[in-house]
């Protein structure tokens, strides 16, 4: 409590010195280097900053990963040192910078987000941030989103989080599997809290369990227990991607020299 009280004395002083709602606070470079490691970025990203600063974290991510970068910031004199930092790299055809407020920033071509934001500012940006494409990367330095838990923390010098923007399974689906006793109706019900998911399903309607559940970017993984043979139960390993209102993907039932793959294709019937 005396470190987040102090925290808080700090942020409301230099908030007080500086015009705009996160004071400008460098990243070290390793810091820097750490949160596009986390976030696997390479020479397929778009990367936006948000809060860019001297634009070290778009131009380390176009000069060191080869990737595509754009920071943005609402402190003019910033703007300017960014893109002369650009071209004393040598990545400004890659780089760009835009002077206005985040808000009103089209992030939705972003693969990657990074991010070095006070938290009341992150908490206003966690709504457009878990409406991104499914499979975003999301990085930000010493500040987290609160009850939407990272994917992955890691601690050099300073602390990094990074999330991967979950796609939206919650609600009702429906599949129709075909399974060594016959075609069989699955209804899902799924309950989604950002990346964490449960529910149940209805196998010709008796209630099945759902176990294991895995929501990661538009990857879905879940397993279940087929009992309508008694004598034959078997564990159903679901693998899947999320598109839309669709998923889709393989069931491995059973395992070892008695395993046997199946397709399956589930539609949202309900939300």
């Amino acid at each position: 409590m005396v470190a987040l009280a102090a925290l808080g004395a700090w942020a409301g002083m230099v908030q007080a010195q500086y015009p705009f709602d996160v004071p400008y606070v460098p990243t070290p470079q390793v810091v820097v280097d750490e949160m596009l490691r986390a976030a696997a970025v390479g020479p397929q990203d778009f990367v936006i900053d948000l809060g860019s600063g001297d634009g070290r974290i778009p131009i380390t991510a176009a000069k060191k990963f080869g990737a595509r970068g754009l920071g943005v910031d609402l402190d003019t004199d910033l703007h300017g040192e960014s893109e002369a930092a650009a071209r004393l790299a040598g990545v400004q055809d890659r780089v760009s910078f835009l002077n206005q407020d985040l808000f009103k920033t089209d992030i939705s071509q972003a693969t990657v987000i990074t991010m070095y934001l006070l938290p009341v500012v992150n908490r206003r940006l966690r709504p457009l941030l878990f409406d991104l494409k499914p499979g975003t990367r999301i990085v930000a330095h010493d500040f987290d989103l609160e009850d939407w838990k990272p994917d992955e923390k890691t601690t050099i010098r300073k602390n990094v989080f990074l999330w991967i923007v979950p796609a939206k399974v919650g609600g009702r689906w429906q599949a129709d599997i075909a399974l060594p006793g016959g075609e069989r109706r699955f209804e899902f019900d799924f309950k989604q809290r950002f990346q964490e998911f449960d529910g149940l399903a209805r196998i010709d309607g008796n209630i099945a369990q759902l176990w294991e559940p895995v929501l990661r970017g538009d990857r879905i993984r879940f397993v279940m227990v087929d009992g309508t043979d008694r004598e034959n139960k078997a564990s159903l390993y679901f693998d899947g991607r999320v598109s839309g209102g669709v998923m889709e993907g393989e069931i491995r039932r059973g395992v070892g020299n008695e395993q046997t793959v199946i397709k399956w294709r589930a539609v949202r019937s309900g939300s």
